[in-house]
This record gives structure tokens, sequence and C-alpha cells, in this order.
């Protein structure tokens, strides 16, 4: 598992734009300044769009105010299925929304969450991470079924 002095592993994910998906490299996003990257184990599941999600969209200013360049949401979905998402959720540019269709990021971070046996494949456990120009200077990882950790007013308290 990543942890706090890694570097993020540089890989091609996608991007929900409002011109449809587009390919990014970690590298462009997490190579410089200071990035707030959160998971979700689903877009559309009801504590990631009730609270996950939202809650660092309306923290934003204070985000910006200690320093975050970018905030970053992570799910195993597609981009079609992240871009619905923020539409849905009204996030505009605010939040950057990282497809990991094949959980192949969720891996090479080994933060996967197997729930094959639910009808759900492998997913993203619930995590919120922080980095400086590329790497880990802060790992929260829920406990399962857990929201305490990961949640914007958390990642606040520790930047």
């Amino acid at each position: 598992m990543i942890k706090v002095g890694d570097k993020i592993p540089e890989m091609k994910l996608m991007t929900a734009t409002a011109e449809g998906p587009r390919e990014v490299d970690t590298a462009d996003i997490f190579g410089t300044g200071k990035v707030v990257m959160f998971a979700v184990p689903g877009a559309f599941t009801p504590t990631c769009s009730a609270k996950h999600l939202p809650g660092f969209v309306s923290h934003m200013e204070a985000l910006k105010a200690k320093g975050v360049d970018k905030v970053v949401c992570m799910a195993v979905n597609d981009a079609f299925v992240m871009g619905a998402w923020a539409k849905d959720q009204k996030v505009g540019d605010a939040v950057i929304m990282l497809a990991d269709g094949s959980a192949a990021f969720t891996k090479a971070l080994g933060l996967q969450l197997d729930l094959v046996a639910r009808g759900l494949g492998i997913r993203s456990q619930r995590f919120a991470l922080v980095t400086q120009d590329g790497v880990v200077t802060h790992l929260a990882v829920e406990e399962a079924g857990g929201f305490d950790v990961s949640r914007a007013e958390a990642v606040l308290e520790a930047l």
C-alpha cells in the first residue's frame, strides 16, 4: 500500500471534461503543487453522493486557503459515469473527476477493495491523500464502511 513519502505512480487514466472523456497522466495531475485526492467506492452511491463529494465541493474555498492547488475525486468507474456524476452533483470545474475504469491506478496504490461477492467487482477503498509535488504527505484510509478520516473536514484538519 502507498504510504507517506511515496511518489504517486505514473500512469494514464481518464477524466471527464465538458468535451467528453480525456486521457490524463498522473504526473500532470500530481506532479506539481499541493493536490488533495479522495477516492470513493463508486459514483452515485449513497455516502459518496450525499456526503463525500459534496463535502469537498462545499469546502473548496477553505482547501484553497490552505494552499491546495487541485482537488481530485477518483473512483473505479468509467469517465462517462464520472462526468454524469459531476453534472448531477453540480461540481463544475472545482474537482477533477478521475476515472480508474479498470482499477489499475487503485491497484498500483494498493488500495483496492474486492466487492466481487456483492456483484460490484474490484473497487477503491474510501480514502483521502494529499501530495506535494507528487509525493504523498498525508494518507487516511477508512475502516470498512467508515466515513470519518477521508471527509473534507478531516483533510482540512490535516493540512
